[in-house]
C-alpha cells in the first residue's frame, strides 16, 4: 500500500494562493487516479480534483478556472495549486491515489482561508 503524504496548508487571505503537495512512498507512475478532496467542518469529503496516468484533469465546479493539479512522477508527487482562494475553500485537504486494487489516503493538511 503505497503512503501519502500531504503538505502545503495554512491560513492565507481570500484572493491568496497555496501550493499543496503530495508524496508518494512508492511510485504513482502507473496509478490511475490522484486527486485531491476537501472536507470542510460538517461536511462530507467532496472531490476537488483528480489527474489520470494520461494527464487528463477533472475539476469540481467550484474549483474551475482557479485550481490547477499536477503530477510530476518523476518525484512521485501530485500538486494542486489554488489561486483566489475564497473563504469556503477552507478545509482539511486530502490527497488520494486510487486504481483497480489501490485507494490510498494521507492525513490531511489544513487550510484555512480569511475573509
Amino acid at each position: 500500500q503505497v503512503q501519502l503524504v500531504e503538505s502545503g496548508g495554512g491560513l492565507v487571505q481570500a484572493g491568496g494562493s497555496l501550493r499543496l503537495s503530495c508524496v508518494a512512498s512508492g511510485s504513482i507512475r502507473s496509478i490511475n487516479i490522484m486527486g485531491w478532496y476537501r472536507q470542510a467542518p460538517g461536511k462530507q469529503r467532496e472531490l476537488v480534483a483528480s489527474i489520470r496516468y494520461g494527464g487528463s484533469t477533472n475539476f469540481a465546479d467550484s474549483a474551475k478556472g482557479r485550481f490547477t493539479i499536477s503530477r510530476d512522477n518523476a518525484k512521485n508527487t501530485v500538486y494542486l495549486q489554488m489561486n483566489s482562494l475564497k473563504p469556503e475553500d477552507t478545509g482539511v485537504y486530502y490527497c488520494n491515489a486510487r486504481d483497480a486494487v489501490l485507494d490510498a489516503w494521507g492525513q490531511g493538511t489544513q487550510v484555512t482561508v480569511s475573509s
